[in-house]
């Protein structure tokens, strides 16, 4: 096997990996899987939206990622009186200078965390989309870029729909990866109970590595290589999805994108500088489901994203 070689005096990547999930770990108990996804989608520069009830540690889960890489975090709990400008920031006149100076929003941090996200208004969730598309803010006629490793957590709860906003399909698609937490084994959830008997976990950690350590790990993630077979093999994994029976609207170019580069995140953590199959595979409900628009009577007959997507890995064929 092939391993990707960290530069001089730094660890190597799949450590640097190993690092950050084990140090989450310590706070949120039995989600392997979705730290994994989570850590995916920051390598690869992508976005996550978490879509679970409440209580499952989706804010733990974000806090807990910025503790390990010493990152500025700052959390957005979103209503439907939330402005743009409470994101973004305001120009305030200044008597003194007689001059407009710029206030920064909370989006000028490297994680910040969009809770219940769905409770804002279209126009509040659209002040983040170009901010997770280009890393910039337009304000005043004057761009402002956010910090390198700016990364976003949106959260939304899925089974309530009074006073809540749908995310349009083009801010979904800002989204590399959407999933859940879920519920953990009854063994894990004694475990939680133990462990905040006295305190809160997040207060016994801290940072594992620095943000020398993210930007060395996404450097890495760019240059895993991905054969042309696998790229046709994504393609034709989102073309199945645009041709289905039921979908309006199938995955964009970009879903093949973050398809791609998550792909490479995971061949990384597992030690190897080439993408296989299977890392494609682990990811496609995740990166692909969210962004798959369904006719509503195919709904209603109990047709569903994810099984559009899980039939199009059981019909394309796999390349050897």
């Amino acid at each position: 096997m092939s391993v990707v070689k960290p530069s001089i005096g730094k660890q190597s990547p799949q450590a640097i990996f190993a690092a950050i999930a084990a140090n989450i770990e310590r706070v949120i108990r039995g989600q392997t899987g979705a730290v994994r996804r989570l850590l995916a989608a920051f390598a690869s520069g992508g976005h996550v939206l978490l879509e679970d009830v409440p209580g499952t540690g989706k804010t733990t889960l974000a806090k807990a990622l910025a503790v390990s890489i010493d990152a500025a975090f700052q959390r957005i709990q979103f209503t439907p009186d939330l402005l743009p400008a409470d994101i973004l920031g305001v120009s305030i006149y200044n008597q003194k200078d007689q001059a407009f100076e710029f206030h920064p929003g909370p989006v000028f941090t490297n994680i910040l965390l969009a809770d219940e996200i769905n409770r804002a208004s279209p126009r509040t969730q659209s002040a983040l989309l170009e901010a997770m598309a280009e890393g910039q803010v337009s304000l005043d006629r004057v761009r402002r870029p956010l910090n390198e490793n700016f990364f976003v957590i949106a959260t939304q709860n899925p089974i309530e729909f009074q006073g809540t906003y749908p995310l349009p399909e083009a801010q979904m698609d800002r989204f590399a990866l959407r999933f859940s937490l879920g519920y953990v084994p009854a063994e894990e959830e004694v475990e939680i109970l133990s462990d905040q008997a006295n305190a809160h976990p997040l207060q016994s950690i801290g940072p594992c590595v620095a943000l020398d350590d993210i930007d060395f790990l996404k450097q890495s993630a760019r240059k895993v290589r991905i054969s042309e077979e696998l790229k046709r093999y994504i393609v034709d994994l989102i073309g199945a999805t645009r041709s289905a029976e039921g979908i309006r609207i199938g995955a964009s170019p970009r879903a093949s994108l973050a398809f791609m580069k998550c792909a490479q995140a995971l061949a990384l953590f597992d030690g190897r500088d080439f993408v296989i199959p299977e890392d494609i595979q682990e990811i496609a409900v995740s990166v692909v489901a969210h962004r798959v628009v369904m006719e509503p009577q195919a709904r209603f007959a109990g047709l569903s994203a994810e099984r559009v997507v899980e039939d199009a890995l059981k019909s394309v064929p796999v390349p050897v």
